[in-house]
């Protein structure tokens, strides 16, 4: 795809994002053209009638009985932004307000929003031209639309609030000087139809969507990998097992498992030991892992009915026929948001079971604490302290946010889903669990070590290999935070997955399962 069509092609959170850093580009369609001057033909009429309609000819929320003058129009939508850009703390990571950007213009080219062409296009103009705005991350409560941060996020349209450009945070009027560049005047009816919207959640929910997908990758490779380390079982991966309980990701999961761990030498090594069963940390990866892989599906699934809605208030569908309904309220997406955040979280928590496991001293071959001469040395005990502050961490995250409501506006908006906060625990949880997984990998390559001469298959032995090139086993105390980081950067990067599929690709191996269609990013 070199160009994808706002209003008119399906959104996905891949699309979103190729879309935000501008690896492909954005455009209107003629057909979506003439439907949204059509809409906003539609509320300019009703402007300069006499029905009422909520939020184009009334003030907003418990002001809803307001009227206004078709004179006091353009007032009334500048004041809204105004007055609801009250967002604090610090600015939102960039490439969220470049995916609100790219997801309030898909929702507002949809036709329904009776925004004017002109506003939309500089909307697109902005994001393509790398003015981006400066959106501070607290302040919505996920219903009514994400009302501060989209107030932020528009307040460049009028000339007014901050933008990031070349490198640096300034305000808009400023860079609008030097560029010769005017403040658009607001219609009827733009300034609702800018903030009323999920974006902020949505598009949170899409870096969750993808940052979560690596992370489970992830945690394939690294449990793979301490399998190996700790002379686990193969066995509880066979694939007549997983019939009997046919989650698709249980099965996918451990399928996985058993294509990492292709001609293994060292799982061959102990296939008749007298070992009976491991405990659960490595037995149960299908189970668990596989559960947060349904849970990610979920999440992809509503993710993508979201960015593909129409979240504004009232609906324009001509002038004659206007819905005041409830589209902003973040309750569909702040559910699954919050499952997603629980889902991250059991993998950091198995995760840290498996490194605790790893230092106990109980594998053949590999000593307490993955180093032969402790005493002078504690060799691998504490990276194990940190692994357990993070899982502790995440389950205080845990508590569902939409689990709670605080009315709003004088009790007119006397629900709300906290969808926003919910959100943004996602990532804080999803940002921990990378560091737990880093911390795995460094574990597992440090007891993988002491099965030499044995060999992984080749997939497996790729991997180590890469760990290897970075980090140096540890023979004796040293300074690990280095190490850790280093860990933690590859697993955030991706590159092991890449590494996995190539080394896959090249020997004729599988790495993908028939299951990995349904999980696709």
């Amino acid at each position: 795809m070199n160009a994808f069509r706002y209003g008119q092609d399906h959104l996905t959170a891949s699309i979103a994002l190729k879309l935000a850093r501008k690896e492909i580009q954005g455009i209107l369609s003629a057909e979506t053209i003439e439907k949204v001057k059509a809409s906003s033909e539609a509320v300019e009429k009703i402007a300069k009638g006499e029905r009422i309609v909520y939020g184009i000819n009334t003030g907003f929320g418990p002001l809803c009985t307001s009227k206004i003058s078709a004179s006091d129009t353009q007032t009334l939508q500048e004041n809204l932004l105004k007055s609801h850009a009250v967002g604090v703390g610090e600015p939102v990571d960039l490439e969220i307000s470049r995916l609100m950007l790219v997801l309030k213009a898909h929702a507002l080219a949809q036709g329904f929003s009776g925004i004017r062409l002109e506003t939309l296009e500089r909307i697109i103009w902005m994001l393509e031209n790398d003015l981006i705005p400066v959106v501070p991350i607290q302040g919505s409560v996920g219903a009514s639309g994400d009302l501060a941060p989209l107030s932020h996020l528009f307040l460049p349209l009028i000339g007014m609030g901050k933008i990031h450009y070349q490198g640096e945070i300034q305000k808009t009027s400023e860079v609008f000087n030097r560029l010769k560049i005017k403040a658009l005047k607001l219609g009827p009816k733009e300034g609702l139809a800018l903030i009323n919207g999920t974006q902020f959640m949505a598009a949170h929910g899409v870096k969750v969507v993808e940052r979560l997908h690596n992370l489970l990758s992830h945690a394939s490779i690294t449990g793979a990998m301490m399998i190996e380390g700790l002379m686990g079982s193969v066995k509880p991966f066979s694939a007549e097992l997983h019939q009997l309980r046919p989650y698709a990701g249980n099965q996918h999961v451990a399928q996985t498992i058993l294509n990492l761990l292709h001609d293994s030498e060292i799982v061959a090594s102990h296939l008749h030991c007298a070992r009976v069963q491991d405990p659960y940390s490595l037995r149960c990866m299908p189970q668990v892992h596989g559960a947060s892989w349904n849970a990610f599906r979920h999440v992809k699934e509503i993710l993508e009915i979201e960015i593909n809605s129409v979240t504004d208030n009232p609906v324009v569908f001509n002038e004659n026929h206007t819905i005041s309904g409830g589209h902003f309220h973040g309750q569909p997406i702040a559910l699954p948001l919050d499952y997603a955040t629980l889902a991250a979280s059991e993998i950091g928590n198995i995760s840290d079971r498996r490194i605790y496991l790893s230092i106990e001293g109980d594998t053949p071959g590999v000593p307490k604490l993955l180093l032969k001469e402790t005493g002078l040395n504690s060799g691998l005990m504490i990276p194990q302290y940190t692994t357990a502050a993070l899982a502790s961490e995440n389950k205080g995250l845990c508590f569902p946010a939409s689990a709670d409501s605080i009315p709003t506006s004088l009790g007119q908006e006397d629900h709300v889903s906290m969808g926003s906060i919910g959100a943004r625990k996602a990532l804080r949880v999803i940002e921990n669990v990378e560091k737990i997984l880093g911390i795995e990998l460094f574990y597992a390559a440090q007891a993988m070590d002491y099965h030499a001469p044995l060999k992984s298959g080749k997939i497996m032995t790729a991997i180590y290999q890469k760990v290897r090139e970075l980090i140096d086993p540890v023979v004796s105390d040293r300074i690990m935070y280095e190490d850790m980081e280093t860990a933690i950067d590859l697993v955030k990067s991706g590159e092991l997955v890449n590494l996995a599929k190539s080394v896959a690709d090249q020997e004729g191996l599988a790495f993908e399962t028939e299951w990995s269609k349904l999980f696709k990013f």
